[in-house]
């Protein structure tokens, strides 16, 4: 299970550090690709091939479900970490993101998420005055 937040700088060259703590988590070879809320999503490629399985259930008739479809598997990039952990982004993923230097990476579960430092923070502030409520309406357990 991933789970914590990083932070860490990407290069001018597209290259980021993965957390240590995740790389034998994520195996040699895993997908990065565009995530909700303007964030990139990683999966091992273990957790990639069910949610593919999942998407192929999609109906091809709900433009909705193609559009989404588009959208997810057309940003995907198969990524395997370099010799000092690092990833290599492409242009329309960093893009995507708005990547420039700092970088925040959280683990959710059976995902990483990549987010521009800026952003992460604004979506933080945004959510943690309404986390209790969120919590209440959403969750039939208590924490």
């Amino acid at each position: 299970m991933f789970m914590g937040e990083f932070h860490h700088s990407i290069d001018t060259k597209g290259r980021l550090i993965i957390p240590a703590k995740f790389r034998e988590l994520l195996g040699d070879c895993f997908v990065v690709t565009r995530g909700l809320d303007q964030c990139l999503f990683v999966y091992s490629m273990a957790e990639w091939q069910i949610l593919e399985e999942k998407m192929k259930t999609l109906p091809l008739t709900k433009k909705d479900a193609r559009a989404f479809t588009r959208f997810f598997f057309s940003g995907a990039l198969e990524c395997e970490l370099d010799k000092q952990g690092r990833i290599n982004l492409s242009s329309p993923l960093i893009r995507y993101a708005g990547l420039e230097k700092d970088c925040v990476i959280i683990g959710v579960s059976n995902r990483l998420e990549i987010w521009a430092k800026q952003s992460w923070e604004v979506y933080l502030e945004a959510q943690e005055n309404s986390f209790a409520e969120i919590a209440e309406n959403m969750l039939d357990f208590d924490l």
